[in-house]
This record gives structure tokens, sequence and C-alpha cells, in this order.
């Protein structure tokens, strides 16, 4: 690491945020500082329709990003991650309810061999309207996903720069990224740490917001399961919906040889057919899939794998 390189960098996206801006960098490069390696803060505008922009270029040192619209959370948690040069990467939100005094408390953690650290809001101070559909998001998350991980919400996370090699963020999946990392074979794990209430502007979290987090979790649970098999997902539904089709039709045929049962005005038929049909073509939708997961990793040098590295003793 030269002389210049920061090692840690502070990514923190900023939208409508005019009143916490100045706060939180003061505070942000008061733990930093007194860490005492080399670091760097990078704010990213998300659009803001307030002063936001303005008071941010006041500010230095700074590393500042302006989104030229509003583009989300995720978005510019994406953009700072590629522009941050730290072998250790800090993201936090920029409503000041994360505590930068917390920073150590990840780092410490990481010490202890893990690539990722999530913090963790005990005592959250959000009102029930979002408390609630948090803790329903954190359950079905846990259902879904099994990240061990109990407030995948808490923008406060330390990273390590490898993390990111090959992640790319799209939706609302800031809030999955320890889940996604855990797929590639990071280690990862949580520190509780502080949380305050809001005191200037307003919360961004809308049930829009949580439709999309919860579709995403959704592609997040595919990936976990079976973004290198995906044939043992449709696949296996196609071969269980055409067995049961055929089921159907053989016993339709068994009912009008065996017992001369009409079968003009059943519906059964009808019904084992549209099973068969729909069954061949998931799993004709599951050899695509595979094909497509196939080129995809090749096209990208990479295969269903990671190391984590290679030595000759």
């Amino acid at each position: 690491m030269s002389e210049n390189q920061p090692y840690l960098s502070v990514v923190v996206p900023l939208y409508n945020e005019e009143g916490n801006v100045a706060e939180l960098y003061r505070k942000i490069k008061e733990a930093v500082q007194k860490i005492g390696l080399p670091f760097e803060i990078i704010f990213i505008d998300d659009g803001s329709q307030d002063g936001t922009l303005d008071a941010a270029k006041g500010l230095t040192p700074l590393k500042l990003i302006a989104f030229r619209k509003n583009f989300g959370q995720t978005a510019a948690f994406d953009a700072g991650i590629k522009a941050a040069k730290g072998e250790i990467i800090i993201t936090l939100d920029g409503d000041l309810q994360n505590d930068p005094a917390d920073i150590p408390l990840l780092l410490a953690k990481m010490d202890e061999g893990y690539d990722v650290v999530s913090g963790w809001r005990v005592k959250r101070q959000d009102p029930w309207s979002k408390k609630i559909p948090s803790r329903i998001a954190n359950l079905l998350r846990k259902i879904l996903i099994h990240d061990n991980i109990h407030d995948s919400g808490c923008s406060l996370k330390a990273y390590r720069r490898e993390c990111f090699k090959n992640v790319d963020l799209f939706g609302e999946m800031h809030r999955f990224i320890p889940a996604i990392l855990e797929l590639d074979g990071f280690k990862v794990s949580e520190v509780a740490v502080s949380h305050y209430p809001r005191i200037h502007g307003v919360t961004k979290y809308n049930w829009k917001r949580g439709i999309k987090g919860f579709v995403d979790m959704l592609s997040i649970w595919f990936w976990r399961k079976y973004s290198y098999r995906p044939l043992h997902l449709f696949g296996g539904g196609g071969v269980f919906l055409f067995t049961i089709g055929s089921g159907i039709l053989v016993w339709m045929l068994v009912e009008k040889v065996f017992f001369g049962a009409s079968l003009a005005e059943r519906l059964w038929p009808l019904i084992g057919i549209f099973f068969i049909l729909i069954g061949v073509q998931l799993f004709v939708s599951g050899l695509l899939a595979d094909m497509v997961v196939r080129n995809y990793y090749q096209s990208h040098n990479r295969m269903n794998y990671s190391i984590r590295e290679t030595r000759e003793q």
C-alpha cells in the first residue's frame, strides 16, 4: 500500500439529507482519524432535491459523486464501492442514525478472520411503522436465505475490497450484500452497534421499496439454491408435473377400457394433458436456464466455486 493509498474507504449515499451532511462528515472524519490508518470518505448524492449537494461541496477532504437524478440507494452504494480505493470498505447511511464511532467494532471483528461484518441494531430507534415491516422482512429472509444475519437492513457494514471483485448491485440488493457474498464463500459475521432516532429529514422507506426488496429477496433465494443448477428446480418441477399428468391420463384410460366410463364431459383428461405440457415446458426451461448459467460463468471467466488462496509448500 503506497503512502497516499487509503486503507479505509467510507461510503455514504445521500438523498435529501441537507441537515445531516456536515455533522455526519465531522463524525466520520473524527472516528477514522482516531483509528490512525489512511482513509478516504466518499459521499454519493443520489439526485437530492434540497441543499445536500451544495452542503457536501464545502467539505474537504472528500470524494463526491453526484448522480443526475435519484437512482436509489443500491445504485449509490454500487457507485461508491466501485470508486473506493481502500482495502476495507465501510458503508453507512446518511441520516445520522448509524454511529461512525462503531467503525472500530467492525474492524476488530474483521481481525478475527471475517470478510464481511454487518452491524446489528439491537436497540433500534425507529417508529413502529418501520419496525413491523422490517421484522416481517427479516423473518422471510431467515426462511428463504439463511444468511445468519439478524439485521440485514443495517447499512453500517465492513467489507474487504476483494468481496466486490465480481459483484454488481441492482434493485434493492444492498440489504442482501452479505447473503450474496456468502454465496461466493466469504466469511460473514455481525456485531451489535448503536442506533439513534432520526433528527433531520424524513425516512425514504415506503411500501414500494418493501415490495422491491421482497422481489430481490426471491432472486437471492433462487441464486442461493439454484444458481449453479437451475435444471434441478425447473427440471424437477417439470418431471413432477409430467408424472402427475401421465398418471391422470393412465387412470382415465383404465376407466375407459375396463369400466366403460365416458370421458366426453370430464375435465380430467384436459387436466392431465395440461400438466404434461407444463411439465415439458418447465423441463425445457430448465435446460435453457442451465445453458445460460454456464455461458454466464464462462463469459465472466468464472466457475461455480470461489478459491480463497493457492499455496505451494
